[in-house]
């Protein structure tokens, strides 16, 4: 992995099946990303705006930094893990291979915990579209303003001071009163996230079922891209129909401490791709 700087602009040199960008983007772990005319990718990461475009060959990043590549994009991206080890390995799997092959490069990304938290809260029972939509009006009433038109995601600090009221017509619906249970259980320190992630998984999720409204699901998002807990599987409808397909005795066991990566190429492959099968 070699990296160029050219005026203001970061070269990445890395493969897509290493690092491919609109997989990982846009596979459904993250809601702040979006696709722009011209094969760019923008995205509001920890009260950063960052642009990216792929080539065969590298991955650019617009108005970026050495240092700040190495002290924030190499983690966000994961890029320490050998992704290429990890896929060997669960590709001994069919379902796995085909869905590795049709996702080559997707990663894990390492996001903030309040925000990866309170944006699987907003997801329940909801679509990609919607769940995108109700987060940028909510960064645009009360997030810190970054340029003209983007905002960071909402302080838990600015949240908790917040009533039912407050989130009208941000089209939360019945998840208002988790979000501000989530922020306010977040500020007033009941929930330490910062000890969240060293807990063992039983345990974490333990913690995060105490926000109201936080069920297996939501935790298990919350714990695999939140918190980097890549052993948590989440089960939502598209994995429910995986299991029963692929899966009828259970999801191997001897990918249990993956299962989180697994998981989510599996999710990708079966929800996106033309050849995968046409499950219930």
């Amino acid at each position: 992995m070699k990296i160029a700087t050219n005026e203001n602009n970061l070269h990445l040199s890395i493969s897509q099946d290493d690092l491919h960008i609109v997989n990982t983007l846009d596979c459904g772990q993250c809601f702040r990303w979006r696709k722009q005319e011209d094969n760019k990718m923008t995205g509001v990461v920890f009260d950063r705006v960052l642009t990216l475009k792929q080539t065969d060959d590298e991955v650019i990043f617009y108005n970026t930094t050495i240092k700040e590549f190495n002290d924030i994009w190499k983690a966000y991206f994961d890029l320490d893990t050998d992704y290429q080890s990890i896929k060997k390995r669960l590709m001994c799997d069919q379902p796995l291979k085909a869905s590795i092959e049709y996702a080559k490069g997707l990663r894990i990304l390492k996001q903030d915990s309040f925000e990866a938290l309170c944006s699987f809260i907003i997801s329940q029972n909801n679509n990609i579209p919607r769940i995108k939509s109700t987060i940028e009006k909510l960064c645009e009433r009360y997030g810190n303003q970054l340029s003209e038109t983007v905002y960071a995601f909402p302080t838990a600090s600015v949240l908790s001071q917040l009533e039912k009221k407050d989130l009208q017509g941000l089209s939360l619906g019945y998840r208002d009163e988790y979000l501000l249970d989530c922020a306010k259980k977040v500020q007033s320190g009941q929930i330490k996230l910062e000890q969240v992630g060293s807990l063992p998984i039983d345990e974490a999720r333990a913690e995060l079922r105490t926000i109201k409204g936080v069920g297996p699901k939501v935790a298990e998002c919350a714990l695999l891209f939140g918190f980097y807990k890549v052993e948590a599987f989440p089960i939502d409808t598209w994995i429910k129909k995986v299991l029963s397909y692929y899966y009828t005795d259970g999801f191997p066991k001897e990918f249990s401490e993956i299962a989180g990566i697994a998981q989510q190429y599996l999710f990708h492959y079966i929800r996106t791709s033309p050849q995968a099968p046409k499950i219930g």
